[in-house]
């Protein structure tokens, strides 16, 4: 963000939204030869502005938000941009999905993935490639803690050409230098005089911008960096917040449905007694999946289960043991791939001891509160989608497909979302949602129940390390880490029939394994290995196990040293001034005591979508012979921060995600099956074993990092390191299981 004496400006040559409405709202993409016009819609009474701007005469100020919002706050902090270099009057702001266009692109993730495709690096043909991609796909999606560093260059420039615009439009009022002019609280000033937006807008909308346009300055009558209140959290205490099984139309039915174990082949089932269900209505059969159409939803879930569907099971489906066997079997003898290479791995190390570890982390649930669900309605030859979905143009077309429609007849709406942090990237239900739609001919409201849910999960994928390690007096001297998982991300790519690269940011399958240490000699190995059971993106993707592999070895190889584990870290820090303050901070306002024996005491740190995050917790073992964390503190330096309260709850939130994973109960299969049929078999962390937090955000003028899924994977292995400190046993495994040998 521009402060005095920047002298900083946004040309008109490389402003995403450029031209006035007047002569047609332009996007001209570096490399990219077409040209975009803007798809937004004006209400009456509204005015576009820009392709992310609407001004409307009652004072509205409606942001376009082309980020899904999924409880991170992206419907608050994305506006608070805009209507920051805007000089809007933040009580006026209100939010709107932006629609489907090639405009809204997610060219971070574009970017990141452009870093793992086989293009060839030479001239930045891969990023380039891939934003070719990414926009002709129109690539809407949320994930990776992209939202801020995706777009916060995006909405400044649109609130920047607005300001101009509006600008230019008082001067022609009072005859006046536009440039001397400022805004600020919804109006346009000229020393005491003011017009509010509301009154300039269509005028605006027809007037030329500028050849520069120059970013507000000054501290006074900034929104950025302040604790605004969140836009969507009055909707969602008062019950107007609009799910996507919120909505109601005329002539509407509900479906529930359900689908057998991969790979089976369904061979009876009970219509008979699915239609002595009162207000069951009809059964839809499909080749993958069964769905009971009805008058409510509840009658349809009743005659879904009276349907007593039975499936054959081909051979070979894994149970619990199977995992981690073909784990180990990869890990022993599978083909690697090399990830990440520095210095030597295979030189000598003179006076250096060598130290191995083996960790390995188990399938983690979703656990959504808000199943897969979608609405469809067919009108004619068109079908509308109201849906939670992270991937919006994925979504319609894997809907058009479902149902032999071109993507031009879908309109899909996309909804908030119910919570998932990845499992909102499947299409499945969407698609189901369409076929019932077409085949009753009526409005249709389908919801997976809640054991299909859980049954049917994408799971975090489980995984194993070798860790090795090369210790001498002056610290570390090599580091190589050998994992085995599965290739999650061109699993999910092939669901969604999309480029493989674009699920793969920072590292993919072994993202974020390279230690934020100064080590010169490392190396970094992906192993993959097929499991037979269906994996998906989860909430900081590969981090969350890849940190426990590092930040629990880290630890091992503090204490096999004689070294107290802060100091060790410490000492390899390097030159990385934020991976240092991070760490002590944390660790000075959580009251370090060394981890000494019996203190409960662990640390962990990370660094991950341009931020850095260290944890410390404090922990006790119930005597039921479980993990409880009674407190937590985090140490956050994500750059420049948008809106601090909205950081601190993302910390909070990932962190006790993180904690969930960390101690809950494992997954347990039987014949390609998980055995939990509610969530509270899961025996995931409840309100009242929530720790106190506190978190503590590091000023940075660095540019913005990302925070939903930043605190997420040091939980684990804080947790693992305190219970080390605790018991003096340590744990490799997650979850961490006190009662069970590992």
């Amino acid at each position: 963000m521009a402060r005095d004496g920047d002298s900083r400006g946004i040309s008109r040559r490389t402003l995403l939204v450029g031209g006035g409405a007047g002569i047609g709202l332009v996007v001209a993409w570096a490399f990219w030869p077409r040209v975009y016009r803007p798809n937004l819609r004006a209400a009456e009474g509204e005015t576009i502005i820009n392709a992310f701007l609407k001004i409307a005469a009652d004072g509205r100020v409606v942001v376009a938000v082309p980020q899904v919002e999924l409880g991170q706050g992206v419907y608050t902090s994305l506006p608070q941009i805009l209507a920051d270099e805007l000089g809007a009057d933040w009580r006026t702001v209100s939010v709107e999905p932006a629609p489907i266009s090639p405009l809204y692109a997610n060219m971070v993730l574009a970017e990141e993935a452009g870093a793992e495709s086989g293009f060839p690096a030479l001239f930045g043909v891969d990023r380039w490639s891939a934003q070719q991609y990414a926009t002709r796909e129109a690539l809407m999606l949320t994930g990776g803690s992209t939202s801020i560093r995706a777009f916060e260059a995006r909405m400044q420039e649109a609130g920047a050409a607005a300001r101009a615009l509006l600008s230019k439009a008082a001067a022609r009022r009072w005859d006046a230098d536009w440039e001397s002019l400022d805004t600020r609280e919804g109006f346009v000033w000229r020393e005491g005089d003011r017009i509010p937006f509301s009154q300039l807008a269509e005028a605006a909308a027809g007037e030329e911008l500028p050849p520069d346009l120059p970013i507000r300055g000054g501290a006074d009558n900034r929104l950025v960096g302040q604790p605004l209140p969140r836009l969507d959290i009055p909707a969602k205490i008062d019950g107007t917040a609009i799910f996507a099984a919120d909505v109601r139309l005329p002539d509407m039915v509900y479906a529930a449905v359900r689908s057998g174990p991969r790979g089976s082949r369904r061979v009876a089932m009970d219509a008979a007694a699915a239609d002595a269900v009162f207000d069951a209505l009809t059964v839809i059969e499909h080749a993958d999946w069964l769905a009971v159409v009805g008058g409510n939803w509840w009658a349809a879930a009743r005659a879904l289960d009276a349907l007593q569907a039975r499936y054959e099971v081909p051979a070979g489906l894994p149970s619990t043991a199977d995992i981690p066997a073909a784990l180990a079997a990869a890990l022993d003898e599978g083909e690697a791939d090399r990830r990440f290479e520095a210095g030597d791995i295979d030189g000598a190390f003179p006076g250096a001891s060598h130290v191995t570890a083996r960790y390995e982390v188990g399938l983690a649930p979703s656990a959504a509160i808000e199943p897969l669900t979608a609405t469809a309605r067919l009108i004619g030859d068109r079908l509308e989608i109201w849906a939670p979905t992270q991937a919006p143009a994925l979504a319609r077309a894997a809907a058009a497909r479902a149902v032999g429609f071109a993507e031009g007849q879908v309109t899909l709406y996309p909804t908030l979302v119910g919570g998932g942090y990845g499992r909102k990237l499947e299409v499945v239900a969407i698609e189901q949602a369409a076929v019932v739609a077409v085949r009753v001919g009526r409005p249709v409201q389908l919801t997976w129940p809640r054991i299909q849910e859980i049954q049917r999960d994408t799971f975090r994928p489980p995984a194993a390390a070798r860790m090795h390690a090369w210790i001498a007096p002056a610290g570390i001297s090599a580091w190589q880490a050998r994992i085995a998982v599965p290739a999650t991300a061109a699993e999910v790519a092939r669901r969604l029939r999309v480029a493989g690269s674009f699920f793969q940011p920072d590292g993919g399958p072994v993202g974020g394994a390279v230690p934020p240490y100064a080590i010169p000699n490392l190396a970094v190995d992906h192993v993959p290995v097929e499991i037979g059971i269906d994996t998906g993106v989860w909430r900081s993707g590969a981090h969350s196990y890849t940190a426990f592999f590092t930040e629990s070895f880290i630890d091992e190889l503090a204490r096999a040293a004689g070294i107290e584990p802060f100091s060790f870290r410490m000492r390899m820090v390097g030159q990385d001034a934020r991976l240092a303050r991070v760490l002590q901070t944390a660790t000075a306002i959580g009251g370090w005591d060394g981890g000494a024996a019996g203190s409960g005491m662990g640390i962990a740190v990370h660094r991950a979508f341009g931020s850095y995050v260290a944890t410390l917790v404090e922990i006790e073992v119930t005597r039921e012979q479980r993990v409880r964390v009674l407190r937590a503190v985090c140490a956050v330096d994500c750059g420049r921060v948008v809106n601090p309260e909205i950081v601190r709850q993302q910390i909070e939130g990932g962190l006790v995600h993180g904690i969930s994973q960390a101690v809950g109960e494992p997954v347990e299969l039987a014949g390609g099956i998980p055995t939990a049929r509610t969530i509270g078999a899961h025996r995931l962390p409840l309100l009242r074993d929530s720790p106190e937090v506190a978190v503590e955000l590091l000023e940075s003028d660095e540019e913005p990092g990302g925070v939903t899924e930043l605190a997420v994977p040091t939980a684990a292995p804080a947790v693992a390191n305190a219970l080390f400190s605790l018991t003096g046993r340590r744990l490799r495994s997650l979850p961490l299981v006190v009662g069970a040998v590992r």
